[in-house]
């Protein structure tokens, strides 16, 4: 018989009745019944209940075993009594009668009790994550997390994309966030950086020819925590294909992110191939997001024009018109039958938490046939005014509007948090409803306006095709502010229920395209040779047209799983201030690897 198990803790069935065998693991659960002890057995597959009576030779071991003791018992399988039964364990209709036990490791007064539902401090879970990892939700969701992976490795695969590596250490790039640098020692003064991406390499390896690659790549911000998204690492479906148009990135990525989502929804429902496609414009006016949460019905309408008409007397709305802002008028479906409290609440929250003025609205009744508008501000809109703005937000009887009104892109991002909320407080869902509802964002404007430096920089990622005539982009003059912000790009999101699993874009392959395109952002040309070199040397060797994306795993699987924060499907993750409080990272080192890295510290100065 093997040293510590024959079977492990979550094989056992009514099969096995009459079988002596030996179980491993931890003490889940200890129960004094009468003299009988119960324990509840755990290991990674799961439980097992053993007993022993008074007078078995192993009595006195047994009843020494405390909670996440690690022990091996040895005994015959025997069938539970039907009245105790637990139909709600995979073993539980049968026990293990101890006869023999081992006592392999004993564990002292823990800082947190794996058995039952207590909730712990953040800072008390993560210094202790390997008990935290012991409890059953937790230790599931990083096994969902190992399935994932590997079921998306095999649909890569099946889809005749090649994983390769790429390397850790590697210059520094602007890719939007801050490097973690590493200090060269054989190069004083002289520093790596960890890849926030691997975005050049994965373009060179389309340059040398291998077509298709991915990789479960491991990327590298120094960023601030949020829920989806983890300080210091994380992961990403990194894809790149040779001879690609933005439709064959979709069609090879669509069936992947499909068929894993279908795999583990668990019930769930995906939403059908092809996913929906909808311009950036588009979404951030019918949505106020370029990640729409598409479970949510409403949609945003721009009622600019309307408020602008001379028999509108509401001058709040209409001087923002007047000084080249918009209105956006945010549905409430069925609103109409909610109390003041209601629409007060909203306005509150609009002033507190979007430091905006409040949200103006009218609530939409019948009255003998005819569909008035009541409210603070329907008294300084004339009836065909309200009519058309019915029609324009495809309102009806029972039914009210909010509305966001400020420069573009404030009324956007006030009219979608509106959209969210109202969302929430009526609990609105689309039709048809899907659990897991995808689409693309696509069309990304190339370029953006920078108010605070007066200049214009890349709105999303430099390294993209723009959608315009090759010559007639090489003949941009940098000056003309208003026809370059009307350039979109072949860039695109994948959204997943407002939640943005990865950018990707058809790539700017061409060396002189791309030096204009840096240009027109006020980057040098030798700065970019500079910076860029490897890159554009190798694209003056022959490139071929290519694009990618990359979908985050961990914001993948804390979908599937079905929780709001990636530290709950990340095995080992940091605190908010990006530290390992397991490990005790960041660290001081010595002087002596200090010296020999050429670094002298200048703490900050204190108050």
């Amino acid at each position: 018989m093997h040293a510590y198990r024959t079977h492990t803790c979550g094989e056992l069935r009514r099969s096995d009745v009459g079988k002596t065998v030996r179980l491993s693991g931890w003490v889940h659960r200890r129960r004094d019944h009468g003299g009988l002890i119960f324990i509840d057995l755990r290991d990674h597959f799961g439980l097992t209940q053993c007993v022993i009576e008074p007078d078995s030779p192993a009595f006195a071991a047994v009843d020494t075993a405390r909670s996440e003791w690690v022990v091996t018992v040895t005994g015959p399988v025997v069938a539970r009594d039907a009245e105790t039964v637990n139909a709600a364990l995979p073993t539980g209709e049968v026990e293990v009668r101890i006869a023999e036990v081992a006592i392999q490791s004993r564990a002292g007064d823990l800082p947190l009790l794996v058995f039952g539902e207590t909730e712990y401090p953040e800072e008390t879970r993560l210094r202790y994550r390997f008990l935290d990892l012991r409890r059953e939700e937790l230790h599931n969701n990083i096994v969902l997390r190992s399935k994932i992976i590997s079921s998306v490795r095999r649909r890569m695969t099946g889809a005749g994309f090649m994983e390769y590596q790429t390397p850790i250490l590697t210059a520094s790039s602007p890719e939007g966030a801050r490097d973690f640098l590493v200090p060269s020692r054989l190069h004083p003064g002289k520093f790596y950086a960890l890849p926030q991406a691997p975005q050049q390499f994965k373009q060179l390896i389309m340059v040398a020819g291998f077509d298709r690659y991915f990789q479960i790549a491991p990327c590298f911000r120094d960023e601030d925590a949020r829920a989806d998204r983890s300080p210091g690492e994380f992961y990403q479906l990194d894809l790149e294909m040779s001879f690609a148009t933005q439709d064959d990135v979709f069609a090879a990525v669509e069936p992947v992110l499909h068929g894993l989502f279908e795999e583990f929804a668990n019930g769930r429902s995906v939403s059908p191939l092809p996913f929906v496609r909808i311009p950036y414009a588009e979404a951030m006016l019918k949505y106020g997001s370029d990640k729409p949460d598409l479970r949510n019905p409403i949609e945003i309408a721009d009622v600019s024009d309307l408020f602008a008409d001379e028999t509108v007397e509401f001058k709040a709305f209409k001087n923002v018109v007047a000084g080249g802002g918009v209105v956006r008028a945010i549905p409430a479906p069925g609103a109409a039958a909610q109390p003041r409290s209601f629409f007060d609440k909203l306005n509150d929250w609009a002033r507190a938490e979007m430091k905006a003025p409040g949200l103006g609205y009218i609530v939409f009744e019948s009255d003998d046939g005819e569909i008035v508008g009541k409210g603070p501000i329907a008294k300084f809109i004339p009836a065909p005014i309200q009519e058309q703005l019915r029609a324009r937000a495809k309102l009806k009887p029972g039914d009210a509007v909010f509305f966001a009104a400020d420069k573009a892109d404030k009324a956007a991002k006030l009219a979608g948090a509106a959209r969210t909320k109202i969302g929430e407080e009526l609990h609105l869902k689309a039709s048809p409803a899907y659990d897991f509802h995808f689409c693309w964002v696509v069309d990304f404007p190339m370029y953006e306006w920078n108010e605070d430096e007066k200049k214009i920089d890349f709105s999303h990622n430099p390294f993209s095709m723009p959608q315009f005539d090759h010559d007639a982009f090489m003949g941009l003059d940098p000056a003309d502010r208003e026809r370059i912000l009307k350039i979109n790009a072949y860039q695109y999101d994948i959204v997943c229920n407002g939640i943005e699993l990865s950018s990707g874009a058809i790539r700017n392959h061409l060396p002189d395209v791309m030096l204009k395109a840096f240009e027109i952002a006020g980057y040098p040309g030798d700065e970019v040779e500079r910076r860029f070199g490897g890159m554009l040397n190798a694209f003056r060797c022959g490139a071929p047209p290519h694009g990618g994306t990359a979908p985050g795993i961990d914001r993948m699987v804390m979908l599937l799983a079905g929780v709001e924060n990636l530290r709950e499907v990340t095995m080992f993750p940091m605190n908010q201030r990006a530290e390992d409080l397991m490990m005790g990272a960041p660290s001081d080192v010595s002087p002596k690897q200090l010296r020999e890295l050429h670094i002298r510290l200048v703490p900050p100065e204190k108050g």
